[in-house]
């Protein structure tokens, strides 16, 4: 961008900008000496200084961007750069901030933000400023996102951010089910993330947790639904529970498809021992009768619905080779 700027007559002409934000420094190197920055950011003048040595290179309120800009530009990190810089110490844009750039609805837009939230290594000696609230990982930093050129933390971290400055249930249930059912990421990445953190067991996270589960089943069922519709695989019967005439249950599946006795089912939410333990225990009982049951997970639904649809199909495929399968009732779950 060209940034104009009204000069006096006795001053030298001003260098060509390619941003409207830049750091003291940056703009030394464009030759300017503190005193003739210090001249065009007095009252009245061209400039501004936003934050300690960032200054906005044009009159009246910065714009969104040029918010975000300066925040990074505070912590040490040019926008766009590839990798860590201001000798070596990375930044990125996290909490509310980085939720609106992940077009996250349930939070304010940019706008109505009044402060960026940049999250640096721990060992930065870095202060809040105005409009900046910095967070010190005190694990390792994550990688960052690009968001529109923006360096963003991914959005579990950027959720975990959030949540530890947020005492409100409801809003944290709306961000939490946002991220799964936005299919902005998985249920099982935000908890772990917001188990590293240590808010997991909080009281005003843990009902957001279970209302998470919900909506991550919610999301795989949808996800199962349209694997089938789009793989061009067979009708099955939806969401039923297994058991043998006159006996005991044999559990719950998501897709069974009776003429090849061929079962999904989804694993979301927490497997825990007792999980896995059932889990076990139904797929034993099932191939016991010839039933073939096959796990699929939210993130590879997500990440590899052709994948998953080739293993269901081969499975529906192969039934014509296998011994019949044991007579079982199926009813509505």
């Amino acid at each position: 961008m060209n940034v104009n700027h009204r000069a006096s007559a006795t001053a030298a002409p001003l260098p060509r900008f390619d941003s409207s934000v830049l750091t003291a420094r940056r703009l030394r190197e464009h030759g300017l000496t503190p005193a003739a920055i210090a001249e065009r950011c007095r009252p009245g003048g061209p400039w501004r200084q936003l934050l300690p040595q960032v200054y906005l290179l044009h009159p009246g309120p910065p714009s969104s961007r040029e918010r975000v800009e300066a925040a990074l530009l505070y912590a040490g990190r040019e926008p766009g750069a590839p990798g860590p810089v201001g000798g070596g110490q990375e930044a990125m844009v996290t909490g509310p901030a980085a939720l609106a750039l992940h077009r996250f609805s349930s939070v304010p837009p940019l706008p109505g933000l009044p402060v960026i939230d940049v999250l640096v290594a721990a060992r930065r000696r870095l202060h809040d400023a105005r409009g900046v609230s910095v967070h010190r990982a005190a694990r390792p930093l994550p990688r960052p996102q690009d968001v529109d050129g923006l360096p963003c933390a991914p959005v579990p971290r950027a959720l975990a951010d959030a949540v530890a400055e947020i005492d409100d249930v409801d809003t944290v249930r709306l961000l939490l089910s946002e991220a799964v059912r936005g299919g902005h990421c998985d249920a099982s990445a935000v908890l772990r993330e917001l188990a590293e953190a240590g808010l997991a067991e909080l009281p005003y996270v843990t009902p957001a947790v279970r209302e998470l589960h919900v909506a991550e089943r919610e999301t795989a069922e949808g996800r199962l639904y349209a694997m089938v519709r789009d793989q061009a695989l067979p009708d099955p019967v939806w969401n039923v529970e297994l058991r043998l005439p006159g006996g005991p249950p044999l559990g719950a599946v998501d897709a069974y498809w009776p003429e090849h006795a061929v079962a999904v089912s989804v694993d979301a939410g927490p497997l825990d021992d007792a999980a896995w333990a059932r889990r076990a225990r139904q797929g034993e009982r099932l191939e016991a009768l010839g039933i073939t049951l096959i796990h699929l997970t939210p993130a590879a639904l997500a990440a590899s619905p052709e994948q998953q649809a080739t293993v269901v199909r081969t499975a529906l495929m192969a039934s014509a080779d296998r011994t019949p399968a044991a007579y079982v009732v199926v009813t509505p779950r």
